[in-house]
């Protein structure tokens, strides 16, 4: 990988995009990832955003990134908050000046050796992976696109943090190894093959259970407070701001069906390590890639699980579900009970006590 400076790697701009391509051939992928020194604190831009000369959204605007350029985010900074969001009062400092914080997820650049045979931990051979790097282009191998969502899309591509299926390897035109990549749960059936350096192999230890001698543990999300917080014996063992479910959409809209149920539930009863998602209408549905960590808790669907698509969290954010940062929705899929295999990647037990979860609202 070439190495760059701190000030020519903050130079990289959308322009670099264009070289992604769908392809429906392993043979003819040229696959892409960002050119980034794994040593970098890194954020990822979640959609257009200002670089400001101050923590501050009426000082100076320096330069405006893009969605999915990489910045390196060299500390934390504590600053005045949008009118938006007055709550969130992060800030990255980056060598060009400052962003906020709900505008980029932070990511790594962790680049793994590809491995030339596939595992067998189940039935067949095959294994999760979870991409370690901003992101990396996926390209189709039984086109047309069945999902919407992949339709829309004009780079296709999965970022950090989610986590696929690979049942495949083969070398691409260039020499580089390539993953078969599949979606076990909740896909349309599209596959696709993409760069095997992206993905760490997710091994059955990784997804062992956390304390299984432990019977008494609860979770309390607060849609008021926006926040979570797991409990062993009445000691609590984790807590983090959350998003829960809107309120209102984008335009301003009363969308109460969005809003996340409050009372206890009796259970955790399915749980998907990787989960594509999809629901409500085509005016005002949503579809996402590869969901993982994804631990359902009551009727309709509504989970705790991983989230990629935005680092709001504190804020309602979601369609009903607890949106969670990656390390947090880990721990809970692990922590809570029942615990689900490795392969198929699925357990659901309807009517199952399983860990309690309690949505308050004061």
């Amino acid at each position: 990988m070439t190495k760059i400076s701190r000030r020519e790697f903050i130079k990289i701009s959308a322009a670099s995009m264009g070289a992604a391509i769908i392809s429906g051939k392993a043979s003819d992928v040229n696959a892409f990832l960002p050119d980034v020194q794994p040593s970098y604190r890194l954020g990822r831009c979640l959609h257009t955003v200002e670089i400001k000369s101050k923590p501050d959204p009426e000082s100076n605007t320096l330069e405006t990134k893009y969605e999915d350029d990489i910045l390196i985010c060299d500390r934390e900074v504590i600053g005045k908050a949008y009118p938006i969001y007055p709550t969130l009062r992060l800030w990255y400092e980056t060598p060009a000046g400052y962003v906020r914080g709900w505008s980029v997820q932070p990511v790594k650049m962790d680049v793994n050796e590809p491995i030339a045979e596939l595992p067998t931990y189940g039935q067949k051979p095959g294994m999760w992976a979870e991409v370690t790097v901003p992101y990396v282009d996926i390209y189709q191998d039984n086109p047309p696109a069945r999902s919407q969502l992949l339709q829309e899309m004009k780079f296709p591509r999965l970022h950090y943090s989610q986590i696929v299926w690979i049942d495949g390897i083969r070398t691409g035109s260039q020499g580089e190894i390539l993953y078969h990549v599949t979606e076990k749960h909740g896909s349309y059936g599209d596959t696709f093959w993409a760069e095997a350096k992206a993905f760490k192999i997710i091994t059955p230890e990784d997804i062992s259970t956390i304390h299984p001698e432990i019977e008494d543990k609860r979770i309390v999300v607060n849609v008021t407070h926006q926040t979570i917080s797991c409990y062993e014996n009445n000691s609590e063992v984790l807590f983090d701001r959350v998003s829960t479910g809107a309120k209102y959409n984008n335009e301003g809209k009363n969308v109460e069906l969005w809003a996340t149920p409050v009372g206890d539930f009796h259970a955790v009863n399915r749980k998907y390590l990787s989960l594509h998602m999809a629901g409500g209408s085509a005016a005002a549905g949503y579809e996402l890639f590869a969901v993982s960590w994804t631990s359902i808790f009551a009727t309709g669907g509504v989970a705790l699980h991983s989230t990629f698509w935005h680092n709001n969290y504190g804020i309602p954010m979601s369609h009903g579900c607890v949106n969670l940062r990656p390390d947090v929705a880990k721990f809970i899929f692990r922590w809570t009970q029942p615990f689900c295999a490795y392969d198929p990647g699925v357990i659901e037990i309807l009517g199952y006590a399983g860990t309690k979860v309690s949505v308050t609202e004061f």
